[in-house]
């Protein structure tokens, strides 16, 4: 029988479930519902990593042997932070690498940024987006950590990942009697950060601009580039047009000019 690890009752941190959990049959790779289980399923689930091994991972995703998962989960300093009207840059950094982590904020609300401190530890859910060849963190949550042993936890849970992903790529077609099961139960996420259209990031950013205009003649494309500078012309373009075709906007008076379908915010 596998026993979890234990650290003195002193300094342990409050407890959280474990991304993966110990038990005493065999390497279940269905928990979840299938969630990050094979490189034929859709990317699902969670997986504890350090920086390093994103930047290893194919372009594909994030990818464990055979196992392909949707939400990485870090835990690294935060070197520095920068903020704009519409997001916040997070430089993560730990023992193997760094990597540039975004959140999206509603327009001009950063009252409700997260209260992280350059120089302290976080921990960071989010998916991984690649630009360019080089690869970001998109965050759903990030929350200072409130004992250093959440660090050496997290260091565990790595490896308990890594091998566990390793022993079902090899054992994957016979009977596997294994001490590991993957728990991909989602973190909690603040029901603010989520979106009846099922919007996110920068596409929500943008909606949310283009709906708090009250005009008759609604937002112009124009000031929708001057707000969203960071974000290529052509590819706001095909997001403004793709929530046209959508029918969560529509042009106004000249093809330059958007309104929301939803003046209200009951979408």
């Amino acid at each position: 029988m596998t026993k979890q690890w234990e650290f003195g009752d002193e300094n342990r941190p409050t407890p959280r479930k474990s991304l993966i959990s110990y038990v005493g049959g065999g390497f279940d790779a269905s928990a979840g519902q299938g969630s990050g289980v094979t490189s034929e399923s859709k990317p699902e689930g969670i997986v504890p990593m350090v920086i390093k091994q994103i930047h290893d991972c194919p372009e594909s995703g994030l990818r464990l042997y055979d196992m392909v998962f949707g939400t990485v989960q870090l835990v690294a300093l935060v070197r520095n932070i920068e903020y704009t009207s519409t997001k916040i840059t997070y430089v993560l950094e730990d023992h193997t690498g760094k990597i540039e982590a975004h959140i999206w904020l509603e327009e001009g609300d950063v009252s409700k940024a997260p209260q992280i401190v350059v120089n302290t530890y976080a921990s960071v859910y989010g998916s991984v987006r690649n630009q360019g060849g080089t690869k970001t963190l998109i965050v759903f949550k990030i929350e200072a950590i409130k004992s250093p042993n959440e660090l050496t936890t997290h260091l565990l849970e790595v490896l308990n990942a890594r091998f566990s992903a390793e022993h079902y790529a090899t054992k994957k077609n016979t009977d596997v009697v294994g001490h590991f099961q993957m728990d991909t139960t989602a973190p909690k996420v603040n029901q603010e950060a989520q979106h009846p259209l099922g919007l996110t990031g920068k596409e929500l950013a943008i909606y949310q601009a283009i709906q708090g205009n009250k005009s008759e003649s609604g937002i112009s494309f124009s000031e929708l580039e001057r707000r969203f500078s960071h974000i290529p012309t052509q590819e706001l373009r095909d997001i403004v047009e793709l929530m046209t075709q959508e029918g969560m906007c529509y042009t106004s008076i000249d093809a330059d000019h958007f309104k929301s379908s939803d003046e209200d915010g009951n979408a």
